[in-house]
């Protein structure tokens, strides 16, 4: 009887047995030649017991570095792809990056990043300056729906601020009442009312 503590280390358990038994045989072959093709074969069996490996990117390639795993990197063959070493696969990854919507800003969304991006992109001047208050009514909008309280201006343009890494400022600004998208939407509606009390009127007196 063979038990499992009379057999070599599995290196990668998800390959099996079979498979390990087959790279050290590979390794004991006496030409490159012949341990090159039985590799190509064993790769190919690799890919036909792990068939959902074929959805990622680079699967062969991935299957050639499984391989050298298997082989405690101790395989010369000639390979499609450069061995990789064991310095390259005890690598630490790169920190990540937490993204800015942290915290007091998750409830802004994407959307609102894409907007500051492209304000701070704009030259300075009036599309610029109504873009920038644009995003502030809206971050307001997020800020009470998502909180379910009211929100000083001032918060909203010490966030802006904030988000836009100092690039765009509304903090000279008292209020949003104050800005010009205000003002120039204010004008717009008080046009508007006149032009419906006009048609109000015109209606009565031809009704009389």
């Amino acid at each position: 009887m063979e038990y499992n503590t009379q057999n070599t280390h599995l290196n990668m358990p998800e390959y099996g047995r079979i498979i390990q038994r087959l790279v050290e045989h590979c390794k004991e072959l006496s030409t490159k030649e012949e341990r090159s093709e039985m590799a190509v074969a064993i790769v190919d069996f690799m890919g036909q017991r792990n068939p959902q490996l074929r959805d990622e990117e680079n699967y062969k390639h991935k299957l050639w570095d499984h391989l050298f795993i298997l082989a405690n990197h101790d395989l010369d063959v000639d390979a499609p792809y450069p061995a990789p070493t064991i310095e390259e696969l005890t690598e630490k990854p790169n920190k990540m990056e937490y993204p800015k919507l942290q915290g007091d800003f998750k409830f802004y969304g994407k959307s609102i990043l894409q907007l500051i991006d492209k304000a701070i992109e704009l030259d300075e001047g009036e599309e610029k300056e109504a873009l920038i208050e644009v995003i502030a009514n809206n971050m307001k909008k997020s800020y009470n729906v998502y909180n379910k309280e009211h929100v000083t201006d001032d918060v909203i343009f010490r966030h802006l601020k904030e988000l836009s890494e100092n690039r765009l400022d509304l903090t000279g600004i008292d209020s949003l009442e104050k800005s010009k998208l205000y003002h120039s939407g204010n004008r717009g509606n008080k046009n508007q009312n006149k032009n419906q009390n006009k048609k109000r009127r015109r209606n009565h007196k031809n009704k009389k």
